[in-house]
């Protein structure tokens, strides 16, 4: 019997804390972008003359990042749970991230890529040793 109170965890837990953490930071920056293309669209106008992937009109596109950006919020909260429907909305929500960066591509690139390695960094860390983690969540340590 140990007497240190400081009980190892898997150490996969941390990396399900990041990625809830990550998810709290991805939704607001789509509720940043969202605004943005709410409020002053031409951000998003692609130099060359070409459109993004986007076939909408950018106000109707901000509106969705706006809305798209408090779901990944709440689903990043919910990862604190530790909860098995948490995990699967969040893998949802994720995956779903990463398809429509592909839509501000042209306009931003390397935003783009970066978004794309962290949703797929996130995407490992929800999908990866799911089992240690929920005990650890729910226990506290």
């Amino acid at each position: 019997m140990s007497t240190d109170p400081y009980q190892e965890g898997s150490g996969w837990t941390g990396w399900v804390f990041f990625a809830g953490v990550v998810l709290l930071f991805i939704g607001c920056m789509n509720v940043i972008q969202g605004l943005v293309a709410i409020l002053k669209h031409t951000v998003y106008v692609v130099p060359n003359g070409s459109n993004l992937v986007v076939t909408t009109n950018y106000k109707a596109w901000g509106w969705a990042l706006l809305i798209w950006g408090i779901i990944m919020f709440l689903a990043g909260l919910g990862l604190f749970s530790g909860s098995g429907w948490a995990r699967w909305f969040g893998i949802f929500v994720v995956f779903i991230n990463l398809i429509g960066q592909f839509a501000f591509f042209p306009a931003f690139p390397l935003w783009s890529l970066i978004v794309i390695a962290i949703d797929i960094a996130v995407l490992v860390a929800l999908t990866v040793h799911w089992t240690d983690v929920k005990q650890d969540l729910r226990s506290g340590t």
